[in-house]
């Protein structure tokens, strides 16, 4: 049978799936659907540093070939997270947990990072640098390389746990923004998050998302997705994470093409609780009828 597994930072994966942050809740609220423990990992809600209602609404709307979202980081604050949510999940699952942190502030994020740093449940931080700068008008970290940069610098300087910078796809050289966070420390990178997207009513003439404006994910976002990982692979020496309109095992076997050491599957959880066991369970015999005998060899091979 093929070898399906994987590792990012050192840390082994029995297989590359992961749900991807927003998608998932903190984990627990699978476990009786399936036995989450066959999850490669788990990225869990996006956390701040204080609690957040997250945006009025709706927030949510279907669209051809994907979904809209402006959630707005609805949660309950780090404190609670790790007191409430966190045992919770390690009532049911042992694998890998995967912390998402965001903020609007560098200090925010820093203090949110330690939080999770100084708990045993995560083992692996990853940075959303999605995020408005609120300090510098607004404009998200993650679409500045230098404030890319400062976040990751600032993280990493206070924490012991591997740092993975969650970057925007709205840029015009993503590459150039992953090349800034590696030389910064960032352990890993993962990439993409939501492009931006909105729908408006026909009938009405308003925006049918709440705040007009928001994020656009699910299978029609795969092909950015996948020419960014790809880009990125190509000039990085750390480990990539790919995110963006994953649905099936040949949709891994792709990013992973690409340079992808694991993937995060999104919007499918939301169309399909079972997405990510089916992919897993997909992914050997896809491989095995391609006469792939590993994830490691084929790791990258679209750029030889």
């Amino acid at each position: 049978m093929p070898d399906i597994s994987t590792t990012l930072s050192g840390i082994p994966l029995p297989n590359p799936v992961i749900p991807a942050s927003g998608t998932f809740g903190f984990g627990y609220e699978m476990a009786s659907w399936y036995d989450i423990n066959v999850l490669g990992g788990i990225a869990l809600k996006g956390t701040t540093q204080n609690a957040r209602f997250g945006n009025p609404t709706p927030r949510i709307a279907e669209c051809a070939s994907g979904m809209l979202n402006a959630v707005g980081l609805q949660n309950p604050g780090v404190e609670a997270v790790i007191a409430e949510e966190l045992p919770k999940l390690r009532r049911v699952y042992s694998g890998l947990a995967i912390a998402n942190i965001s903020g609007f502030g560098i200090e925010e994020y820093v203090y949110t990072a330690k939080k999770f740093d100084e708990d045993d449940t995560a083992a692996i931080l990853e940075v959303n640098v999605s995020c408005p700068n609120v300090q510098h008008g607004g404009m998200a970290f993650g679409t500045s390389p230098g404030a890319a940069a400062a976040v990751t610098a600032a993280v990493k300087k206070e924490v012991k746990k591997p740092v993975y910078i969650k970057l925007s796809p709205n840029v015009t050289d993503i590459a150039e923004v992953a090349l800034a966070c590696e030389e910064a420390g960032a352990d890993g990178l993962v990439l993409i998050n939501t492009l931006l997207g909105m729908r408006i009513h026909p009938r009405t003439g308003k925006p049918i998302v709440s705040i007009g404006s928001c994020g656009f994910s699910g299978p029609a976002i795969k092909p950015v997705a996948l020419r960014m990982v790809y880009d990125v692979c190509k000039v990085v020496n750390i480990p990539v994470i790919g995110v963006g309109g994953i649905a099936t095992a040949d949709d891994v076997l792709e990013f992973v093409s690409a340079g992808a050491s694991a993937v995060q599957v999104g919007s499918q959880n939301l169309v399909d609780p079972f997405a990510c066991p089916k992919i897993i369970e997909e992914l050997p015999k896809v491989m095995q009828q391609y006469g792939i005998t590993s994830l490691n060899s084929i790791k990258g091979r679209a750029h030889t």
